[in-house]
């Protein structure tokens, strides 16, 4: 049946006019008819009439109600929007760790600011004022800018699916030119992964070898198969995130790295420890299931590196009884698995190998990507460059001083000078 049109009631509310009206939504699944209001503008007058700007406002606002009506099916909260169509959506077409970190920017920054608000009313000024409202907790500029794009991606798929209209309210908001830059990631040295594989047991210190030298991710680590591993070569054929098997990031990805002879070696040793299994997860736990590199990390890397300097002890068990932890400086710190993927883009830069060739062993879709965030310039190396530079600068000018003295002692009396 046909909605009967509205006329609206134009009220002060706080010192603003609002058009109300009526308008079924749905609620938790159940149609229900609302009473609901839209601002129109402050009050500017004495008088208790609307002036005629506001009347003509109402008058519009209440056409696009009456002509353009929503299918009160759609007509929903962001939370309800969010929470049964995007991150449903999000966890079927991306992969798990994406879907994970935006559900984790759903819960922990926006659903508590927009979740009761009603999607198909959201405009500019509500996202500029929850990003701003984020912005004041100190979060990095990409961060932001991860927790916009969150944003801008929800309203996209409600105007795809019906659920909104007209312009993306995220399009025109800007996150605050103050926010903290990004703190710069770390690339594990040459030095460094080996103090690490000196001191790591077994199989901790083959995966850790693994990161490092052939530069594979978290999860396609953890997702390698002894069927993935001849010809000198790692075949990278799938990924492992929280227990879920995917194809890798992208269709670079998928591709073969060198396996030089030291990480070769290692993994002989790793295969002969476990009974030389031709097939199989290349590291397996007990139950011949791959082995969680979590489960790594929490029982045999941190427990090796984080040592206290007096006694020895592991962090995790460590008592202050007759003295405090603190650490030990002389064994390297535990910067992550991708640490030492951007390790081997930063080692090889400096061993001389051409930007292009490192995208290809790290199979990035663009050389960019490998320039911008995986190969490091440390202050030493950026202190012999200008080193470099003024010894360079210092040698032309000794030629140029030469060239004059020459010059003066070969010109005739009185034919030449310098000034």
């Amino acid at each position: 049946m046909r909605q009967r049109k509205q006329a609206g009631m134009i009220v002060n509310i706080s010192g603003h006019w609002h058009v109300r009206y009526r308008e079924s939504r749905n609620i938790g699944g159940i149609l229900k008819q609302q009473r609901v209001s839209h601002p129109l503008g402050p009050v500017t007058t004495r008088g208790k009439r609307p002036p005629a700007d506001i009347k003509t406002e109402a008058a519009r606002h209440m056409a696009t109600v009456n002509n353009g009506s929503m299918d009160a099916q759609r007509v929903q909260t962001i939370g309800d929007f969010v929470e049964q169509v995007y991150l449903p959506s999000i966890r079927e077409h991306k992969r798990p760790s994406t879907a994970k970190s935006y559900q984790d920017i759903w819960e922990d920054h926006l659903k508590a600011r927009c979740g009761k608000l009603w999607l198909k009313d959201t405009q500019t000024y509500h996202v500029q004022g929850w990003l701003s409202q984020i912005g004041k907790g100190g979060l990095s500029r990409n961060t932001l800018k991860h927790i916009k794009s969150v944003i801008s991606g929800i309203f996209t798929l409600a105007k795809q699916q019906g659920y909104f209209r007209g312009e993306n309210p995220a399009r025109d908001t800007a996150i605050s030119p103050s926010a903290p830059e990004p703190v710069e990631t770390y690339a594990y040295s040459l030095d460094e992964i080996e103090s690490i594989l000196a001191l790591l047991p077994e199989p901790a210190a083959t995966a850790f070898a693994v990161a490092a030298y052939t530069g594979l991710r978290h999860g396609e680590i953890h997702g390698l198969r002894w069927e993935d591993y001849h010809d000198g070569v790692l075949q990278v054929a799938r990924s492992i995130w929280n227990g879920r098997v995917t194809p890798p990031k992208t269709r670079k990805s998928c591709a073969s790295v060198p396996v030089i002879s030291r990480l070769a070696k290692r993994l002989e040793m790793h295969r002969l420890r476990g009974g030389d299994p031709q097939t199989g997860p290349m590291f397996a736990n007990g139950l011949g299931k791959p082995l969680s590199l979590g489960y790594l990390l929490n029982n045999s890397i941190l427990p090796t590196l984080n040592r206290c300097a007096q006694c020895g002890k592991p962090e995790a068990s460590h008592r202050a009884i007759d003295h405090a932890f603190r650490r030990d400086e002389s064994i390297p710190e535990w910067h992550g698995w991708h640490a030492a993927r951007r390790g081997l883009a930063t080692n090889l830069s400096h061993l001389g190998v051409k930007d292009t060739v490192i995208q290809r062993i790290l199979r990035h879709e663009n050389v960019s990507t490998t320039r911008t965030y995986y190969i490091k310039t440390d202050t030493a190396e950026a202190r012999d460059a200008m080193t470099k530079l003024e010894d360079h600068l210092t040698e032309g000018e000794h030629i140029q001083s030469g060239a004059v003295d020459l010059l003066q002692q070969s010109a005739p009396a009185g034919h030449f000078s310098i000034q």
